[in-house]
């Protein structure tokens, strides 16, 4: 893969796992991320026991490993004067400042845009935030699970009337991800605004800001017609060849084919049921639309008579647009995903192996292989030796607690 991130450096001082992703992905395509974390616990992170929805194994942290690939890490203790000089002194030599600090947090740290730029003029500064960096909840912190999916109606826009509660994210990170994914967009992007105009940006995403593009549509139709999104309720499409159907066996196959009318002999004839393509009900795409629930209730029955392997046999050659409705470990191994390099294979530094999902961007048609994320501190002696301190220098740092 060619590595279009190589000989760019990235400071980081954040944590969890928002902010953090941006910078693992970047590291996948070939920056250089220092991830600067606290002097005596390291990035949170580290920490966390359980997700909320699962336990993290003990062999391997997969969470934070999926948020901290690839970068070099060194606890350095930013309330000392020396410590903020450290950070000062590799601020520098970056290209990138990334940070999650909430905005009170930067003041008292002294890590604020004009301090860093002091140091550094052409650091382009990237903030990622909760609700976003202005408006009275700008210093209040967030999580995905409210700023992303609560906040900004994704929860919402999921719901049923017939589940009595609020939905879960589907997956830990869910938000952060596609935030860290947004937050890494607009660094690149502003590298290459600095590459040809020589000036360095403030770069902002939040993670109620990324939602609310994700729901995007749903926001512009909400406003059109002034009236909140909600899904629409079951039973009332109006295309017999677009949604779910169950199998014998207890799976569902999804599908979306937009334009029923020219797919509908094709479904007659998977299903068993050639005849039905020459039923007036049925004969073209507006009388599809009209007798839609007697399509739907055709089609329900005859999925219902058959496993998924014979379904998946039955539909190889349908030309319609359809898949299974698949869980996470059949995802992997889709033959999809191996062809595209979708999962890749790492170790921890003491050999164990696990796999995480590559970067979703690939360049030169190959997947980015991603590198382990480093043990807390694990670069200390490296970055510090970078700065030119001596081996006597980092002891004294040590014995001060100024360094782990």
């Amino acid at each position: 893969m060619t590595r279009v991130m190589q000989g760019v450096r990235i400071l980081e001082v954040a944590e969890h796992t928002f902010v953090p992703a941006a910078s693992a992905l970047l590291a996948d395509w070939g920056a250089d991320v220092i991830k600067v974390e606290h002097v005596a616990r390291g990035d949170a992170m580290r920490g966390l026991a359980s997700s909320g929805i699962a336990v993290v194994p003990d062999d391997v942290h997969v969470l934070f490993e999926h948020s901290n690939r690839g970068k070099r890490s060194i606890g350095l203790d930013l309330t000392s004067e020396i410590g903020h000089e450290i950070l000062c002194r590799l601020a520098a030599t970056a290209d990138v400042f990334l940070t999650n600090k909430l905005p009170s947090v930067r003041a008292k740290l002294k890590i604020d845009v004009a301090d860093i730029r002091k140091h550094n003029p052409q650091i382009i500064y990237v903030r990622g935030t909760g609700q976003g960096e202005r408006g009275p909840d700008a210093d209040r912190g967030a999580y995905d699970s409210l700023a992303f999916w609560a906040r900004a109606g994704v929860a919402a826009g999921v719901m049923r009337p017939e589940y009595g509660e609020v939905p879960v994210p589907p997956a830990p990170g869910f938000g952060d991800s596609i935030g860290g994914m947004t937050i890494a967009g607009g660094i690149s992007s502003a590298l290459f605004h600095r590459e040809r105009t020589g000036e360095a940006t403030t770069v902002d995403v939040s993670l109620m800001g990324t939602a609310m593009w994700s729901m995007g549509q749903a926001l512009a139709l909400s406003l059109q017609l002034n009236t909140p999104w909600t899904p629409p309720p079951a039973g009332t499409r109006s295309n017999p060849l677009t949604g779910q159907y169950a199998t014998r066996d207890g799976r569902w196959l999804s599908f979306t084919c937009l334009q029923a009318g020219r797919y509908w002999s094709s479904m007659c004839k998977v299903i068993g049921r050639p005849e039905m393509a020459d039923d007036p009900r049925f004969i073209d795409h507006g009388a599809l639309m009209a007798h839609c629930g007697e399509a739907i209730a055709i089609l329900r029955d005859a999925f219902a008579e058959r496993s998924l392997a014979e379904w998946r046999e039955r539909l190889a050659d349908f030309t319609g647009q359809w898949c299974v409705v698949q869980d996470t470990l059949e995802a992997v191994a889709d033959p999809q995903t191996d062809a595209n390099g979708y999962i890749q294979q790492c170790a921890t530094s003491e050999g164990v192996p696990f796999r995480l999902a590559a970067a979703p961007v690939q360049f030169d048609e190959c997947a980015s292989a991603p590198r382990r994320a480093p043990e807390f501190n694990e670069h200390c002696e490296d970055v510090l030796g970078e700065l030119g301190f001596s081996v006597d220098d980092m002891l004294d740092l040590k014995i001060r607690g100024v360094v782990t």
